[in-house]
């Protein structure tokens, strides 16, 4: 009887390891790709400004919170990019996750500069670096979801089915030009 139990144990322990490989094996087949392929879930400005809102607002400029020193020596051949990501371009920071929060968020956009902590406030005009909108902007996750179709496998508890799959990008935090006279808007779509 003894080994008889033993033996069961050890098909279940061969199935459930089965059962893993297949669900790492769909885990793994989400490669970024995959993933960057995902449509944007395209959500509504939280800030709504008219014009004559935007010139009566109070400038902003953000300066760093801290800094912390690098001892890396900057690299000279990136001086052209690093002097078009340090302008000051006007941009309203939206926080989608937490909404009406302050984003407190550390850049380090080259080699060589030191880190910065930022504390930016949101849903109002502020003059910031090139490189702290972009990064604003690039703050986005994916949704992952499973699809209810597919049979991944069974144990004891039950039977299950689904397969992992990308199902939207969000976006966390965003930057969102500010078209007005005084800004340095360069497109629709970049800073």
């Amino acid at each position: 009887m003894k080994e008889k139990t033993h033996s069961n144990a050890e098909k279940e322990m061969e199935r459930l390891g089965k059962d893993f490989d297949e669900f790492k094996e769909n885990v793994d087949s989400l490669t970024l790709d995959r993933m960057n392929a995902a449509p944007k879930l395209e959500i509504e400005n939280q800030t709504k400004l008219s014009q004559n809102e935007l010139f009566k607002a109070k400038e902003i400029y953000l300066k760093p919170y801290k800094t912390i020193g690098c001892q890396d020596k900057f690299n000279e051949n990136y001086r052209e990019e690093y002097n078009f990501a340090k302008e000051y371009v006007n941009f309203i920071a939206e926080n989608k996750e937490i909404i009406g929060e302050d984003i407190d968020m550390w850049t380090r956009p080259f080699a060589g500069m030191p880190a910065e902590e930022w504390k930016v406030p949101v849903n109002k005009p502020v003059w910031g670096p090139r490189y702290l909108a972009e990064q604003l902007r690039g703050c986005s996750y994916h949704r992952l979801i499973m699809q209810p179709n597919v049979g991944s496998g069974s144990d004891h508890a039950g039977q299950y089915y689904g397969s992992m799959a990308v199902d939207t990008t969000l976006q966390r935090l965003d930057a969102t030009p500010v078209a007005a006279k005084r800004s340095v808007f360069m497109g629709s779509k970049t800073f």
